[in-house]
């Protein structure tokens, strides 16, 4: 898309999230499940549809607008300025990862039967990666959950937890054992031998379905259903990993964007001490290192997705645009609870609900430790070698 394409889209979108999705958002706190669950979730997206904004990132033979990474960064931040953006235009997570995981690997079965329902919003799904201690969380290598060969397919054994959208999803991509190596396989939410168990409760409420523990028991995978080739899960993996983390940035920055000028339009219509708080000095400290931590983000943000726009890995590129999104957000969205005072920890005001669901993201998609410790490794072996 040209430039005028894009800014015609992020005006859209940007009307649309405004009149039509953040009052439900405010309504229910973001709590999705309160706000209706998947029956609110498919008239946001009929709406989505009828105001030409439904799956930006999706190919156009697919019903979507064809963005790449780039095209779809300030459209992402549109969407995310409400808590139930990404929703009603089909870009949350982890269905706008899986649909560009499966369009880049997946057979022309499987494109018909997964990615076709996934992209339209007919259905939902999941990423069963994550393990409950020893298995695999945060080091990957740790894979417990295994696939054994058997005549015409696989037996699938484990457990999974923290698996988000798992209540309600349709089908899962899963990432098992085979051997020393691991494989990814998909599976219809109904198969037999796959049980999808509590939610556990978490700070956020936004992501529809949960987070949620599974278990596999002897669970039969045919071999079409293998995703990619066996033995190589971590690396299909990987299609998915950089970019996923980019749009969960892209996201993220709209919120915090909206805590921030919830909290500016607040200091400077309040007065208190002979003045409005906005023209207090340590106001506008607050006010200006959000604006640098913005500023930042989107820098970084837009760095990655050009270099994966160009074919590039980006796995340093997306390491530190996400480790520094993730804390920088932060910390936007903090300043903004302090900037607004009592109100800022109450339902009033927008501010209290986006800290709330901004934290994890700095535990979700890799720890900032994690990236920090790949980074260091990275830096060494490149100054060193």
């Amino acid at each position: 898309m040209n430039k005028s394409e894009v800014d015609d889209v992020v005006s859209r979108v940007r009307t649309f999230i405004r009149e039509q999705v953040i009052p439900v958002d405010d309504e229910y706190d973001g709590d999705i499940a309160a706000a209706g669950g998947d029956e609110r979730r498919r008239e946001l997206q009929a709406a989505a549809r009828a105001a030409g904004v439904f799956a930006p990132h999706v190919p156009t033979g697919l019903g979507g607008l064809g963005m790449n990474m780039v095209d779809r960064a300030p459209v992402f931040e549109e969407a995310g300025y409400s808590l139930f953006g990404p929703v009603a235009l089909n870009i949350n997570a982890p269905d706008e990862g899986n649909m560009h995981l499966l369009d880049h690997i997946a057979t022309a079965g499987q494109r018909e039967r997964y990615l076709t329902p996934l992209a339209s919003g007919e259905q939902r799904s999941g990423f069963a990666m994550t393990e409950p201690s020893p298995g695999a969380g945060s080091d990957p290598s740790a894979l417990a959950t295994t696939a054994t060969r058997v005549d015409g397919g696989w037996l699938i054994n484990g457990e999974k937890y923290f698996i988000t959208g798992a209540d309600g999803a349709d089908f899962f991509i899963i990432m098992a054992r085979t051997g020393e190596q691991a494989t990814m396989f998909l599976a219809p939410a109904d198969r037999e031998g796959l049980t999808v168990g509590r939610h556990m409760r978490s700070l956020d409420t936004s992501m529809l379905g949960g987070h949620c523990e599974m278990t596999f028991t002897d669970c039969f995978i045919p071999d079409e259903d293998v995703l990619g080739e066996v033995g190589k899960g971590f690396a299909g993996a990987q299609i998915r990993l950089g970019p996923a983390r980019m749009t969960h940035v892209m996201r993220w920055l709209g919120a915090a964007r909206r805590a921030h000028e919830v909290a500016v339009t607040h200091v400077a219509g309040r007065e208190a001490f002979g003045t409005r708080l906005a023209d207090l000095g340590m106001m506008q400290q607050m006010i200006a290192d959000n604006e640098i931590d913005i500023a930042a983000t989107r820098a970084l943000l837009m760095e990655a997705c050009r270099v994966l726009d160009d074919g590039g890995r980006a796995s340093k590129e997306t390491s530190i645009a996400k480790t520094f999104a993730a804390e920088a957000l932060h910390r936007i969205a903090d300043r903004a609870v302090q900037m607004c005072g009592g109100l800022g920890t109450t339902h009033d005001l927008p501010v209290a609900k986006i800290a709330r669901e901004i934290r994890p993201f700095r535990i979700y998609d890799g720890p900032s430790e994690v990236h920090r410790w790949s980074l260091a490794k990275r830096a060494v072996r490149e100054i060193t070698r």
